[in-house]
């Protein structure tokens, strides 16, 4: 065994006299595993001949095992219930980003099994932006297990060094099975809301194509937004090119917020008032790709002119969403806090965490709009916006 690859304990959990944990490791040069170990009395470990779980997927850092509720029901589980569903999660060294698939855990053989035989190479991400080293816990006090990543930087070293810091946490998530059974859903933890300050709303207000409405009222630079949004006319959506297959990273690098044309729409924050720095977090819906099937709806977060600062990284990032748009609504919640934007689509059935660095629109120059790109209407059916305050740390 290679002690560098070989890491990051899960959370314990307790069965039939024995406590068991995982540690992530790298067999050979492709064969990423979650080794098991067990122990009586929590001092001693010893190794089972087999990992839980493993596949050629390169290294896996900081996994997390735990169960699951029913599909639909948010409450969650202390890691040592026995459920008939668990989620298996693991940080890929190779690529930076945290992937889980749901599946079964059978106690017997100890063994873990995906629902999707495919699915350690077709995988689902907590987060589809810059979110990594994720671990969960269960809270006892209000029943649900809460999900905690970090967020690397993308400034310059130079702006790095300056600040004497680089990472942040990622807000509190609160994780449960979606209704389908075949992913999870996110939402930030409810005391965020204890945070919420002046707010505006904005109800049934249509976007006309190539237009865009400014959401005023309020400061933006740390704002909590919540909107509702509805498409007339889904039939200008376009078909989607096969040759981007399931990589929706790089059809967003391809058909960025500024790319005209279909049905594509969604928040610009952390603007200037010229609009020379943005950040778009939108969605893009392409036609049903076969009878029967459901317009496919990709969401983005394009950063590509967030700050006239030379020097940044600033990758577009993507998911596409599991939802059924063919009613023309969907959601979109944007956390923004500064540096970072965090975003989840469809009542959390997509997130994504941009970390963006604006020159100019920053504080009171910090603006939002509701943008449309597209060729349907857009109506705003409810936004509601909220100033955030700042949290007591460390008791001040």
């Amino acid at each position: 065994m290679n002690v560098t690859q070989f890491r990051d304990p899960t959370t314990a959990w307790y069965a039939d006299g024995h406590w068991r944990m995982l540690v992530g490791g790298l067999k050979g040069a492709h064969r990423g595993l979650a080794y098991l170990y067990r122990s009586r009395d929590f001092k001693t470990w010893v190794r089972a001949k087999h990992p839980l779980h493993s596949a050629l997927t390169g290294m896996w850092e900081c996994p997390d095992f735990f169960p699951l509720q029913a599909p639909g029901l948010q409450a969650g589980l202390d890691t040592s219930v026995p459920s008939s569903k668990y989620v298996l999660k693991n940080s890929l060294d190779l690529t930076r980003y945290d992937y889980y698939t749901v599946g079964i855990y059978n106690k017997v053989t100890e063994r873990y099994v995906p629902d999707n035989p495919a699915g350690d190479y077709h995988r689902l991400r907590y987060d589809y932006g810059n979110f990594y080293a994720s671990k969960t816990f269960f809270d006892p006090v209000k029943h649900r297990r809460i999900l905690l990543g970090w967020a690397n930087e993308s400034d310059s070293v130079t702006y790095d060094k300056a600040k004497g810091w680089a990472g942040i946490h990622a807000i509190p998530r609160k994780v449960w099975l979606d209704p389908s059974g075949k992913q999870l859903l996110q939402w930030p933890i409810e005391e965020l809301e204890t945070l919420r300050g002046k707010s505006v709303s904005v109800s049934d207000k249509v976007v006309k194509p190539g237009e865009h409405f400014q959401v005023t009222g309020l400061g933006t630079y740390q704002a909590d937004v919540e909107v509702s949004l509805e498409v007339s006319g889904l039939e200008k959506a376009e078909a989607l090119d096969p040759a981007f297959g399931d990589d929706a990273e790089r059809l967003c690098g391809a058909k960025g917020a500024d790319v005209r044309g279909g049905v594509v729409f969604g928040l610009w924050v952390l603007a200037s008032a010229g609009l020379e720095e943005k950040t778009a977090v939108f969605f893009r819906v392409f036609k049903p790709a076969g009878h029967g099937a459901k317009p496919v709806v990709l969401m983005c977060t394009d950063p590509t002119k967030s700050s006239l600062s030379p020097d940044l990284y600033k990758p577009t990032f993507a998911g596409f969403v599991d939802t059924d748009i063919s009613s023309g609504k969907i959601s979109l919640r944007s956390l923004i806090d500064r540096s970072v934007v965090e975003s989840f689509g469809a009542g959390g059935k997509t997130c994504i965490l941009s970390r963006v660095y604006p020159s100019m629109a920053i504080g009171d120059k910090a603006h939002l709009y509701v943008f449309n790109n597209g060729e349907a209407d857009i109506k705003i059916s409810h936004l509601k916006a909220w100033e955030m305050k700042k949290p007591l740390m460390n008791g001040a």
